[in-house]
């Protein structure tokens, strides 16, 4: 390619991981199972809404008026549907990355069965992608691998499962079933559009509750992130180790209403969490999140932030009252 401006290329590499993930990360993961799975949905019985703001790399320079900060937005909804035993959820997120804006929307359905003392959700997703593509500055203004100004959008599936117990939850998804090609017009002469490939991601979770005192919860959390390239008879899809990533950490929990934890992604960051609850039965929770970035400096940037805020809504009760049964009438 002979085109773009090296800070362009700067820019991509700075988005992803060392595995050119392509969909964008939460610290919040642990907290936020929706943005993961769509087995996830309404699994826990009672309704959630999710909102997270994310500012990646934080100050890291503007090229040719657009910010190098990776800026996303993220909402979720998670409803059980008692009447089928399952769940339906919203996934909505925005991603802007240098010249490149991708909007995402994904509605999912779970259904659950009674596993031990949890749940087994098994899930299925329906997504919508538009992704656009700004004004790049080119060395070569008839590059035609330079796109101006163009977008296309495209649907694609998903799929996974999810256990959810008192105190262990766990959770296998795969999404880009279809491995959509993007494809845009060109900003130079006329010739062969430049295209992207929406590769296959895999993510697995999973976290156990720990009680260390009466008021204590103590909660280690882990995610495995996979972007697998290439058909899904290829030899290398899966068994290639370059493609994984891994981040883990602990959360410890105050009276089911202060949380502070710390998590570390695999040759990025290092990170602090901190958040709390409140309003009627804790139903209210605001977090906070900063990533020290610890690998790869001159890259990236020093820090990452991140703010999230969720909303419990009541169990869902029966619509009529039971009937009162009494000896005296119980003829």
């Amino acid at each position: 390619m002979k085109g773009t401006l090296r800070a362009t290329l700067l820019l991509l590499a700075s988005a992803s991981t060392a595995f050119a993930q392509q969909q964008p990360q939460f610290t919040h993961y642990g907290l936020n199972g929706m943005s993961l799975n769509p087995a996830y949905a309404g699994i826990k019985g009672y309704g959630e809404i999710n909102l997270v703001g994310r500012y990646q790399y934080y100050n890291y320079g503007s090229f040719g008026g657009a910010n190098g900060s990776p800026r996303t937005g993220l909402f979720t909804v998670s409803l059980p549907i008692a009447v089928t035993g399952g769940g339906v959820g919203l996934n909505v997120y925005y991603d802007q990355v240098g010249q490149a804006k991708m909007t995402n929307a994904a509605l999912s359905y779970s259904q659950h069965i009674k596993v031990g003392e949890g749940k087994l959700g098994f899930g299925i997703q329906g997504i919508y992608t538009y992704l656009g593509k700004g004004t790049y500055i080119a060395i070569d203004p008839d590059d035609i691998n330079v796109p101006k100004d163009a977008s296309d959008s495209k649907f694609d599936a998903g799929v996974g499962v999810w256990y959810e117990a008192p105190k262990f939850y766990a959770g296998l998804s795969l999404n880009n079933l279809f491995r959509s090609e993007y494809t845009f017009k060109s900003g130079g002469t006329q010739g062969t559009p430049s295209k992207y490939l929406a590769e296959n991601h895999a993510y697995f979770t999973a976290g156990y509750n720990f009680d260390v005192s009466s008021s204590v919860v103590v909660t280690p959390m882990a995610l495995v992130k996979a972007v697998l390239p290439g058909t899904y008879a290829s030899k290398d899809k899966f068994g290639n180790s370059n493609n994984y990533s891994l981040e883990g950490g602990a959360r410890a929990t105050l009276d089911d209403k202060y949380w502070l934890g710390a998590n570390y992604r695999h040759q990025e960051s290092v990170s602090g969490l901190i958040g709390g609850s409140f309003g009627k039965d804790n139903a209210a929770r605001l977090g906070l999140a900063f990533d020290i970035i610890t690998f790869n400096q001159a890259a990236r940037a020093f820090s990452s932030y991140e703010i999230m805020f969720s909303y419990r809504l009541p169990k869902p009760s029966l619509l009529t009252r039971p009937a009162i049964r009494t000896p005296r009438y119980s003829f």
